[in-house]
């Protein structure tokens, strides 16, 4: 036993955190996952609710549901500020895959989006991928114009340093939907998962983490040239896989990522 715990302090000590986090796991983590299915599935006849009327209507402690709601980056529609884009009716459909699965293990899941930064009067997009599991940015691209091609570039440098996932995840969005994207994810025997149209808070992984990355990152009017702008679009993100903890796991998600650097797949990918 005391052998133990001295490797789990050194273990600690290599990564940086405190052996309190190391031992740390979520609390229900099963329980979040079914509780968030949940939330999703009364959003989407009441996407207007907050966390007081969807524990109402679920009958949970509102300090649960606002926890789990936190947990995964989910917020309910508002009218004001941001404005959803409407998308076009699509011929091919796909259902939301996580209110199946439960990402246990770098890998298993992939959640994609992009965003905008206004740039001295031009538009500047940048679209990254998220590992669910880990929470890390394994993909990133910056372009100033915004188009299938964007999403293409982000998903293959995640693939660059990654294998495949099981599993890519995004919303409904013509960038994704292209014949071109679609085709790449089919070929690599990729299942595709999306949002509900009009459900937002269903990819709540990205809009957290773009809520939290325009705050870190600053006013991008600040940068003398395009060239620094990108560069620090770079760095911000560096910082937020390797320094910055990320409230869900406790520690940043490179250290998390080294700490379950074990976990793999039990099951065969056929299986999902």
């Amino acid at each position: 036993m005391r052998e133990a715990a001295v490797t789990a302090a050194v273990r600690a000590n290599s990564l940086g955190v405190s052996l309190a986090t190391l031992y740390y796991k979520r609390k229900m983590p099963q329980k979040d996952e079914a509780l968030r299915r949940d939330i999703e599935r009364v959003l989407r006849d009441h996407p207007s609710y907050g966390h007081k009327r969807l524990a109402i209507h679920l009958g949970v402690n509102k300090k649960r549901v606002r926890r789990v709601m936190r947990l995964f980056g989910m917020h309910p529609y508002r009218r004001r500020g941001r404005k959803y884009r409407r998308v076009k009716p699509q011929n091919e459909r796909y259902p939301n895959l996580l209110q199946l699965v439960t990402p246990a293990y770098e890998g298993c899941v992939w959640a994609a989006d992009f965003t905008h930064l206004g740039y001295k009067g031009s538009d500047v997009s940048v679209a990254t991928v998220l590992d669910l599991f880990s929470r890390k940015v394994v993909g990133v691209a910056i372009a100033t114009r915004h188009g299938a091609s964007l999403v293409i570039q982000a998903f293959a440098n995640a693939l660059l340093s990654n294998g495949r996932p099981v599993i890519f995840h995004s919303d409904n969005g013509s960038e994704y939907h292209a014949r071109a994207f679609r085709t790449l994810l089919t070929n690599l025997g990729v299942s595709i998962s999306r949002s509900a149209p009009g459900c937002p808070w269903e990819n709540g992984y990205q809009e957290s983490f773009y809520n939290q990355f325009k705050i870190d990152l600053g006013d991008p009017n600040r940068f003398s040239s395009f060239g620094e702008l990108v560069a620090a679009i770079y760095e911000t993100i560096y910082h937020y896989n390797t320094v910055r903890i990320h409230s869900a796991l406790r520690m940043s998600p490179n250290q998390f990522a080294r700490l379950h650097a074990g976990v793999t797949m039990n099951t065969s990918r056929d299986a999902l």
